[in-house]
């Protein structure tokens, strides 16, 4: 798990710049491909000098992942928290100042591996905490399964990074640029604010047919995930309705 520190004021100094360097390339060319050197000449530092502030490129690569989560996780939260129309407008039309950070979580996310995991569950554990707040406030409706939906709302929030292609190749704009982010902002609210079915009959169907043992979550049957819980009756050559 990232330690999810505050980023400290004045955070201008050389480390900084090394740091903002390192973001970029990776983002750009990948944490194999960008080296260290590339890393300390966009800083304008040395290569030493990156190793003294970060010990290593997976230390430098690890400061990185902590700041770029740390900073979008923060405005997310005030957000949420506060929801402001000057704050709404002052995040939308500076979605740029953060593409340095997205391009490097959407290079990050597209690798599996354990620094792609540490993302994940930093942005799933922000969520949950989220949940449980606006649950206690009365801001969130209740869910069957609070675990799974907050699974389900950090997917969706990853979506525009890990599918940024399609998306830019639909919409004729990048879901990253602030043109994309006003493009998505409201359908994507009302879809969460006020649903899309006009009635519940899916959920009732789906509820019934999980309570016969058909979902993937049942205790039915004896494990097997591929056994029906309830086969039909075999149909034979006597039986009247062939």
């Amino acid at each position: 798990m990232l330690n999810m520190r505050s980023v400290p004021k004045g955070d201008l100094t050389m480390r900084a710049r090394i740091r903002d360097a390192a973001v970029e390339l990776f983002g750009r060319k990948g944490f194999e491909r960008a080296t260290v050197r590339e890393i300390a000449q966009r800083a304008g530092a040395s290569p030493g000098l990156v190793l003294h502030h970060f010990g290593s490129k997976d230390g430098l690569r690890e400061a990185c992942d902590e700041y770029v989560v740390a900073r979008l996780l923060a405005d997310r939260r005030s957000l949420v928290d506060d929801p402001r129309t000057d704050d709404v407008a002052r995040i939308l039309s500076g979605v740029g100042v953060y593409r340095a950070g997205l391009d490097y979580l959407a290079r990050l996310m597209s690798e599996p591996g354990e620094a792609s995991a540490r993302i994940f569950d930093a942005f799933l554990e922000q969520t949950r905490q989220m949940m449980r707040d606006a649950g206690r406030t009365g801001s969130m409706r209740s869910t069957s399964d609070p675990e799974v939906t907050a699974l389900l709302l950090t997917a969706y929030g990853l979506v525009p990074l890990v599918l940024n292609a399609h998306l830019s190749r639909v919409l004729g704009v990048d879901p990253l640029s602030p043109e994309g982010a006003r493009i998505l902002a409201l359908p994507g609210l009302e879809l969460f604010t006020h649903g899309v079915y006009r009635d519940d009959s899916l959920l009732r169907a789906t509820e019934e047919a999980l309570g016969r043992g058909m979902g993937p979550r049942s205790d039915k049957g004896d494990g097997n995930p591929n056994q029906d819980p309830d086969p039909p009756m075999a149909v034979t050559p006597s039986d009247p309705t062939t």
